[in-house]
């Protein structure tokens, strides 16, 4: 799921790695590892939490320069599939819930010109001023001016009404009583829920959860969905997953140990509406498997999961599955 009609902004991307730079400059390297490994449990879920996970300027510092890129590279993911089902549509206010150092409000800003009013919340304060000072490096007019407010993410969460609220790598961090709190305050808010998740089958099964409750509030899934019944996965035997590029400076590649120039984030996601939208016919739920002479396709559409096979005989549209991305919708849009 990289390749959009409303791809990332290379400006926008550059400047977000630009202003990661210099946030570990005087910290111990052995502090920032430390934070690190205790953040990858968090992330993991191995250490359960009703508390902030970002604690002082060290964690912030260590959570953003090792999250921040994967983070905000899977959100412009699924906001360019959401752009492509509602190309009409841009939001005009956002909310991003749980929102740290504010990855989805970048992402939100590679994806659609302001101007809009963007308010972040968070229950970490060291978070949230980081996120402010980032911002504030941005140059965008939308992000310095974001509004940055410390709010408890859980039950007694009251959302102000949104174009678009965004819920990104929340959820895991919430109590079952919690996300469903959450997720309806959500869809009673906004326009537009945009719920990200790590692409595991936890998180697919916390993504299934909150596309349940969403339907259920009476919005329409615009994307990865093409529909809005019963996700035909069977529980246990597989997750829907998609897949982002990120790109590495060599700060993120520092602070995780890898000597690659990117890595490839997993993540799931629903996009939920109530507004005209007009979801892909089928998705691509798997890598093609490019064979000589044809191209396996694994699909989910209105019958379910289905694998097309697209031989030469099929002309342009053999063409265009070779060049097919996992996560995109099939067949391509024009």
């Amino acid at each position: 799921m990289v390749n959009h009609s409303v791809p990332a902004s290379p400006t926008t991307a550059d400047t977000l790695r630009a202003a990661l730079g210099g946030l570990l400059d005087g910290l111990p390297p052995k502090q920032a590892a430390a934070a690190v490994d205790r953040l990858i449990a968090n992330y993991r879920g191995r250490t359960p939490t009703d508390a902030p996970v970002l604690r002082d300027r060290s964690d912030v510092a260590a959570y953003a320069a090792y999250r921040m890129p994967a983070t905000f590279e899977a959100v412009r993911a699924a906001l360019g599939a959401l752009a492509d089902a509602a190309p009409d549509w841009a939001p005009a206010s956002h909310v991003d819930v749980g929102g740290g150092t504010g990855a989805a409000t970048w992402a939100v800003d590679a994806t659609w010109d302001g101007p809009r009013e963007t308010t972040v919340l968070d229950w970490a304060e060291p978070a949230l001023a980081l996120g402010r000072e980032l911002a504030g490096a941005s140059g965008s007019p939308v992000l310095r001016g974001a509004e940055w407010r410390r709010a408890v993410i859980g039950t007694g969460l009251s959302l102000p009404e949104a174009e678009l609220v965004t819920v990104s790598y929340v959820l895991g961090e919430l109590t079952a009583e919690a996300r469903a709190a959450v997720v309806a305050e959500a869809a009673r808010a906004a326009r537009v829920v945009v719920v990200v998740e790590p692409g595991t089958p936890e998180g697919y099964l916390r993504i299934r959860e909150a596309r349940d409750a969403l339907i259920a509030a009476g919005m329409h899934v615009a994307a990865p969905c093409p529909h809005d019944g019963t996700c035909p996965i069977v529980v246990g035997e597989d997750w829907c997953h998609f897949s982002a590029r990120v790109s590495r400076s060599s700060l993120h590649r520092q602070v995780k140990g890898g000597s690659l120039a990117y890595e490839d984030e997993k993540f799931s996601y629903v996009a939920a509406v109530r507004l005209p939208a007009a979801p892909a016919g089928a998705r691509i739920t798997r890598r093609p498997q490019i064979r000589k002479g044809l191209v396996l396709l694994d699909l989910c559409g209105p019958d379910g999961l289905v694998r097309e096979t697209v031989t030469k005989r099929h002309g342009d549209l053999y063409k265009a599955a070779r060049d097919a991305e996992w996560g995109e919708e099939w067949p391509p849009a024009g």
